[in-house]
């Protein structure tokens, strides 16, 4: 693999240079791979950063073992469609629910994107944290800083190399095996990843397979994609250029007062027509995507803020201002406008309120027993006597509830009967569906069209659970 350090300079802007528009800075002109050795920042924003990240992974390997009322706090088991969120279980008949929570998602997305950038992807997504808080520094730790790993990586094969190597990619693969299986936890739980580890390899064969998959994964991408997740997979560095305005706050390099660069020289005045960048490239060799951040907003940038570290370090030890590199809009660089809450964001502010006010209606009101009939296929009417039409149906019933209910059937808005094919009452079990096939009979006398509308109640004793609405299909009948 090639290395990128910032030896391959970035022209000054000044010079109207735009070849880094080309190609990814991790690519070189024939499409190859460049490999980045980034130097190992630090400051202030690194140590928020780090304290962050203890944060989201005290969350992340915590989580899982968390139960309330005997169920996890959260749980994705998508081979079972079965879903847990804050202790309450969702099911597939819950999905309009779901497709509701995505649309106020990315809502939320374009409206936190337009105002804040990309301060997600350099804070808190699990990609830069796992990457930049925990195996680089696992890297640092076995083959130290960047300079290092450059000439660890170009000598020739020793007893020293070999032992590095070795060791680095054995904690890899370790720390992607644990994450593998607290990430499967999220999908099967945690007693059922106990029995795959602690019983025999043979009774559970898929899920040992499941995390063999996932741990090579996780390794591949911490120990060899790396950064190519963000700037190739990820869309959402693709989704800057109509997410963001010229008011959206983003790791920004002050042009205006950093133009024209010039070296610094020690004991000597600077010249009277240079600015206050001295070309040092130390925001390039810490930036763990490659960039160049003085080049502008780039699709590769995470505003992670190493860079804004590292130049605040320069600034102080040549003795001008930081934030040469800051936090900052487009117009507050230009014009010098102070960040500003726009007619857009006001606008994508109601519309999450709205949809967020919705959704939170929904999850409230939403039936912890719940049911689907459906009329048996093939099948119009039946006559029972001569004053009697019966009708055929099967009813699908979800308990969302931790008990076993045993569920009777009720006719609301028609006098008449309902009939089971088994028992008195449909016995559902608890997190479970219940089926069952039934008759309703009517008299002729109340139909009166060949569709009657009825309205049918789920009881638990007398207390009434839920009510569901179907058709009675009947011959046309004067009276």
């Amino acid at each position: 693999m090639n290395e990128n350090t910032g030896d391959n300079k970035v022209k000054n802007s000044t010079a109207g240079s735009e070849s880094f528009r080309d190609r990814l800075v991790t690519v070189d002109a024939k499409g190859k791979r460049k490999w980045l050795y980034v130097q190992k920042p630090k400051g202030p924003f690194f140590n928020i950063r780090t304290w962050v990240s203890w944060g989201f992974f005290a969350l992340f390997f915590a989580l899982p073992f968390i139960y309330v009322n005997g169920r996890p706090l959260f749980q994705f088991n998508i081979p079972e469609a079965k879903f847990i969120i804050f202790g309450k279980i969702f099911w597939p008949q819950d999905f309009f629910i779901f497709g509701l929570a995505m649309i106020t998602f990315i809502v939320f997305i374009v409206l936190f994107t337009a105002a804040f950038g990309r301060l997600f992807c350099g804070w808190v997504c699990p990609q830069t944290i796992f990457m930049e808080m925990l195996f680089r520094k696992v890297e640092y730790l076995v083959e130290g800083n960047a300079a290092n790993q450059r000439l660890l990586n170009n000598s020739p094969w020793t007893a020293t190399k070999i032992r590095k190597k070795a060791l680095k990619h054995f904690l890899f693969f370790l720390l992607s095996f644990i994450i593998a299986n607290t990430f499967l936890s999220y999908i099967i739980g945690v007693k059922e990843l106990q029995k795959i580890i602690t019983e025999p390899v043979s009774q559970h064969a898929g899920g040992f397979f499941a995390i063999i998959v996932f741990s090579a994964i996780f390794y591949g991408v911490y120990a060899y994609f790396r950064e190519q997740v963000c700037t190739v997979v990820c869309p959402y560095g693709r989704l800057q250029s109509v997410l963001l305005d010229r008011n959206s706050m983003i790791v920004a390099y002050d042009y205006k007062r950093g133009e024209p660069r010039g070296k610094f020289k020690k004991q000597q005045l600077a010249e009277l027509n240079t600015g206050d960048c001295i070309d040092c490239f130390q925001c390039v060799k810490v930036c763990p995507t490659g960039i160049d951040i003085r080049n502008g907003t780039q699709m590769e940038c995470v505003g992670c803020t190493a860079c804004i570290d590292a130049c605040n370090t320069m600034m102080t030890a040549i003795g001008k201002p930081k934030g040469l590199i800051r936090y900052a809009s487009e117009n507050g660089i230009a014009n010098g406008k102070k960040l500003r809450y726009t007619g857009r964001m006001k606008f994508y502010t109601v519309l999450l309120v709205l949809l967020t006010g919705l959704l939170t209606t929904m999850l409230v009101t939403r039936k912890d027993i719940d049911g689907t009939i459906v009329k048996a296929p093939g099948m119009l009417y039946q006559e029972h006597g001569t004053d009697s039409i019966s009708n055929l149906y099967t009813i699908k019933i979800i308990n969302k509830t931790l008990f076993d209910i045993p569920v009777t059937l009720r006719l609301e808005n028609m006098t008449g009967t309902i009939n089971l094919a088994e028992g008195k009452s449909i016995p559902v079990k608890k997190e479970e569906q219940g089926k069952a096939s039934f008759f309703v009979v009517l008299p002729k006398k109340s139909i009166s069209e060949r569709k009657t509308k009825l309205q049918i109640g789920l009881y638990e004793g007398d207390k009434k659970i839920s009510v569901i609405s179907t058709n009675f299909m009947g011959p046309f009948i004067r009276h």
